[in-house]
């Protein structure tokens, strides 16, 4: 529109020191409430789209006269998985975490892991993060830990964990007890002030806030978060991974030559995404129930609320451009432009 006016669009903080509490989700062992199988299941085919997530836990042995229980040379674990995300904990603690990507999701974790005499306790919690949907036979591609698994730096050599017994459970305790309600979340006790957990895997946090006045848009500011979900009075908002960085080369844009979609972009290194809208309709005027799933470790109090400022007037037709994005024509569009041409020449529409 010509001649129209508009203003910078910025997202502006109202509200910012949230009274967090925190809830330690459990890593699941071997034996427990889940099913034991010889190997390793895929992991689709086990969750069923019930959850994101599923546990895969064995134990063993470690005999007094390992020589790395003297030496200190201790043995390296490795872990192979289809994708695409993975937490490793050894004998309950964190041991690291892992993703894969976007063209190739597989993943290997390999560190060396402090083991004791004794029973020794693998957990490995697998997340998946949405399904294919393009590809050749992508109904046929696998997600979740599927081996090799082994142990190397053992007296008698590298063990072959794949094929031993292991134990599979489908989501997390948090989900059984459906934390992220109202209901739901007055189930556990939960942890504040000097004790909240910051910048420590697998958390719960839960909050509560009013609505703000007036009718501008809302969203949180995620950016001081890793990985996990978001629930606002028991309905998910979506899934936060602000971890999760724009990488590439923003070089000075020029437009001369031939156009890529490498072209022209922008906010390298920045979050893939960092506000998420929290819509008007969902929140009550007082005490709404803000619960978030942390998978990586984050630190809650660096999450705001924000409202939406200014306006464009042609903000709702363009598309959106996200870190790493091309402002250049869509790709979608040059496509469509492609099989249109290619559709003339057929012999039905000469």
């Amino acid at each position: 529109m010509v001649g129209a006016k508009s203003s910078p669009v910025q997202m502006v903080p109202i509200k910012s020191a949230f009274p967090w509490q925190s809830y330690r989700e459990e890593t699941f062992s071997f034996g427990e409430d889940g099913a034991t199988n010889e190997g390793l299941l895929e992991q689709i085919s086990v969750t069923r789209d019930v959850s994101d997530y599923l546990w895969y836990a064995i134990d063993f042995i470690i005999s007094q006269d390992e020589a790395f229980l003297t030496n200190g040379q201790y043995p390296v674990l490795t872990v192979s998985s289809a994708g695409h995300a993975l937490h490793v904990f050894v004998n309950g603690q964190h041991a690291g975490s892992v993703y894969g990507g976007l063209g190739n999701p597989r993943l290997t974790y390999s560190d060396k892991v402090k083991l004791m005499a004794g029973l020794n306790k693998v957990s490995l919690l697998s997340v998946a993060v949405g399904l294919p949907n393009i590809g050749l036979h992508f109904e046929t591609w696998n997600t979740g830990v599927l081996g090799p698994i082994t142990l190397e730096g053992m007296n008698s050599g590298k063990w072959d964990l794949s094929k031993w017994k292991w134990s599979c459970k489908v989501g997390l305790k948090g989900e059984a007890l459906s934390l992220h309600t109202p209901s739901g979340s007055s189930s556990v006790e939960w942890t504040g002030g000097s004790t909240l957990a910051q910048n420590q895997p697998l958390i719960w946090y839960k909050t509560t806030f009013n609505a703000p006045r007036g009718n501008a848009p809302l969203a949180l500011d995620m950016n001081g978060m890793g990985k996990g979900q978001i629930w606002i009075n028991g309905r998910s908002i979506g899934r936060h991974w602000p971890a999760y960085t724009a990488h590439g080369t923003c070089d000075a844009c020029n437009y001369a030559g031939t156009f890529d979609e490498n072209k022209c972009r922008s906010n390298c290194g920045e979050a893939s995404q960092r506000w998420y809208h929290v819509p008007r309709s969902w929140l009550n005027p007082t005490g709404n129930l803000l619960v978030v799933f942390e998978e990586w470790g984050g630190d809650p109090t660096q999450v705001s609320l924000v409202q939406r400022s200014g306006s464009s007037p042609s903000e709702n037709n363009l598309p959106h451009q996200g870190p790493g994005a091309s402002h250049g024509p869509s790709m979608a569009f040059l496509f469509f432009m492609l099989l249109i041409a290619g559709i003339k020449q057929l012999p039905l529409f000469r």
